[in-house]
């Protein structure tokens, strides 16, 4: 089976209509594409930088609030000039982009305006058209980040087809200051970026608490890449919505590399190809890489004794339910921390002593940690990312 076609999906700065896009984003889904959401009032440069790390085949814009020439162009020029112009743009704008515009938008390398009154059909057709077909060679990547994204892609594509099946790779921490030079760029390998794994039901707010704790990493390491590996859910031979990316502010960043993952069939919160890219992602230049499952039931279990995960957190929120509900998540018995996300909610302190006398039940060194991930310095959070430094 061949991979599903991966667009991106974004509104441009200074727009906040995001009805039309959320729309048509749903009828890409259903016909079996993954779209990576970005959100609205983005920039150019937050647009390239996702499209280039989520490896897309075309990047759709919607725009309704002029400047369409020049956003669009921009977006192009900035693809070519970061070697990654096999990925395409199109997009719309109801009424807004007249015909004369679009043979402009023509004329500077965009590949298709949509006008209003176009059917959903037609705009589904024309990407399994344009972009359904395999990959021609690729030009060779212009920076450590493209080839990284290429690699994570046949990596992907290697699981869709058959071809490939749990890697041999060793993820553990290597012994040499040995270099690969399996390609222009050169990853030193004397060391393994430390991997936090993030898990817990959906709602709980893991994706803005680490968008949160990202923040502070960049603030303390001005020089430091951190990696995030998101995951969606989806079903084999479907499309997927990965919106991960839309919430995520203080992660749009050149020191940030974020990867987007539909899980494809495969249940417990990851994808079949999560265990080698996790593993690329820690041979390479990164002090920290963040993976991120989707929202998962009582019964999960994402993250193995493998060596990969360097510690392992599971964030709730304070409505779980019952004291008996608590005895039946698996993860509680083997995360390293518990985090009571949402503490500001009515039920937290009571959340946390239910929380706190069944992690002691376990016997085990485990950290309850409440948290506000959605306010601004909040010092729970700040208490998550110093038990995260520590980690070794």
């Amino acid at each position: 089976m061949a991979a599903p076609i991966r667009i991106l999906t974004a509104v441009p700065i200074c727009d906040g209509h995001d009805s039309a896009i959320n729309t048509i984003n749903l009828e890409f889904i259903r016909h079996g594409i993954e779209v990576i959401y970005l959100g609205y009032h983005r920039s150019v440069g937050d647009i390239v930088r996702a499209a280039i790390q989520e490896d897309v085949r075309a990047i759709g814009i919607s725009s309704y609030n002029g400047g369409h020439i020049e956003f669009f162009a921009a977006v192009v020029d900035l693809l070519r000039k970061k070697g990654a112009d096999d990925i395409k743009v199109f997009g719309g704008g109801g009424g807004t982009i007249t015909h004369q515009d679009a043979v402009a938008m023509k004329r500077k390398g965009v590949d298709k305006v949509f006008f209003a009154g176009t059917s959903l059909d037609e705009m589904v057709k024309f990407v399994h058209q344009r972009y359904g077909k395999p990959r021609t060679k690729r030009t060779r990547p212009k920076s450590p980040g493209q080839e990284l994204a290429h690699k994570l892609t046949e990596i992907e594509d290697g699981y869709a087809s058959g071809k490939r099946k749990r890697s041999t790779l060793n993820a553990q921490r290597p012994t040499s200051k040995k270099k690969i030079r399996n390609s222009k760029f050169e990853i030193r390998n004397s060391r393994r970026a430390r991997v936090i794994g993030f898990t817990g039901p959906g709602g709980a707010g893991k994706t803005t608490l680490i968008d949160e704790l990202v923040l502070r990493f960049l603030n303390r390491n001005p020089k430091g890449r951190i990696a995030i590996l998101s995951h969606d859910p989806s079903v084999v031979g479907e499309g997927a919505l990965l919106g991960d990316r839309a919430t995520m502010i203080n992660s749009q960043d050149d020191r940030v590399f974020m990867r987007s993952m539909a899980t494809r069939g495969q249940a417990g919160g990851l994808s079949p190809a999560t265990h080698d890219c996790l593993a690329l992602l820690a041979r390479s230049d990164f002090n920290y890489v963040i993976i991120e499952t989707v929202g998962t039931g009582q019964e999960a279990m994402p993250f193995q004794k493998d060596g990969l995960i360097d510690l392992t957190v599971l964030v709730m929120n304070p409505d779980y339910g019952s004291r008996l509900q608590l005895q039946k998540i698996v993860m509680l018995d083997l995360a390293d921390v518990v985090v009571v996300n949402k503490s500001d909610l009515q039920r937290a302190r009571t959340a946390h002593t239910e929380i706190e006398q069944r992690l002691e039940q376990n016997r085990q060194s485990q950290q309850l940690v409440d948290t506000v991930a959605k306010r601004h310095r909040d010092p729970g959070v700040d208490k998550l990312f110093e038990l995260i430094c520590k980690c070794r």
